[in-house]
């Protein structure tokens, strides 16, 4: 079994980036940093709930999976993330166990993080990703 940390981040696609971000801190949340992920084909946008973390995900061209999820499904929750210690080790455990991934090998996510995606039909509907060196977990 992969080595769970806790939860790294709730991620929510957004169709605009800055009325999300004004949206949630006048909400109470706090406002974090914002990067672009060349590699996914997003901006990123983190928030924060006291020491839970809110990513906003905004796609900056058509073919980033977030604009695909945006246009079947529209804004809202888009997956759930996952700290664990070893990316790698976690992915591969997986993959041996053949459960349905969506990257068999880690990738490079925001804030240099290395990220793998699980398939949500592999876990009840919810499209779930595993980051290793998130915040707030030995990083």
């Amino acid at each position: 079994m992969p080595n769970v940390l806790g939860v790294d981040h709730i991620a929510i696609a957004v169709k605009d980036l800055d009325a999300a971000t004004q949206l949630w801190k006048e909400m109470g949340l706090r406002v974090g940093s914002r990067e672009v992920v060349e590699d996914q084909g997003v901006e990123v946008q983190m928030m924060y709930a006291g020491a839970t973390r809110i990513e906003l995900v905004f796609p900056i061209r058509e073919d980033s999976p977030i604009q695909a999820f945006l246009d079947k499904r529209g804004a809202g929750l888009h997956h759930l993330a996952l700290a664990v210690d070893d990316c790698a080790a976690a992915t591969q455990e997986l993959v041996d166990r053949e459960v349905r991934m969506i990257n068999t090998e880690p990738k490079t996510g925001a804030h240099q993080t290395r990220i793998a995606f699980v398939h949500p039909k592999a876990t009840s509907g919810v499209l779930t990703e595993l980051v290793e060196g998130g915040e707030g977990f030995g990083s």
